[in-house]
């Protein structure tokens, strides 16, 4: 009998695919996944336009030197939106860690895997 007749699938991988992607709570935890990527990226993506608005519109700021140096004061705060970005990335794989992939686990020991 083929899958158009009203049966299960034979592959069981495709119906196990088929039994997480219905299953709400998988549903409620992509959706958790991406807000979490959008916030994430909007903060990079507002600290990078705040950088390119100082160099844009106050250039002598970002030029003023440290001290008495010669390191001017843009290069720690492209270094920091740097930085930003890899601590950022490091909070979203211990959040998913932690709680995304706990969750998969319960929704896939649900359905057998």
């Amino acid at each position: 009998m083929t899958q158009q007749e009203g049966h299960a699938p034979a592959d069981p991988q495709a119906a196990m695919i088929a039994a997480v992607a219905a299953d709400p709570r998988y549903g409620e935890l992509v959706a958790r996944r991406a807000r979490l990527g959008w916030w994430l990226s909007a903060i990079i993506f507002i600290a990078f336009v705040g950088y390119l608005a100082l160099i844009a519109f106050d250039k002598a700021l970002l030029g003023m030197p440290i001290g008495d140096g010669v390191t001017s004061i843009g290069i720690p705060i492209g270094l920091g939106l740097i930085l930003l970005a890899i601590a950022l990335t490091g909070l979203y794989v211990a959040y998913a860690n932690r709680h995304h992939d706990a969750q998969m686990a319960a929704i896939l020991k649900d359905h057998g895997a």
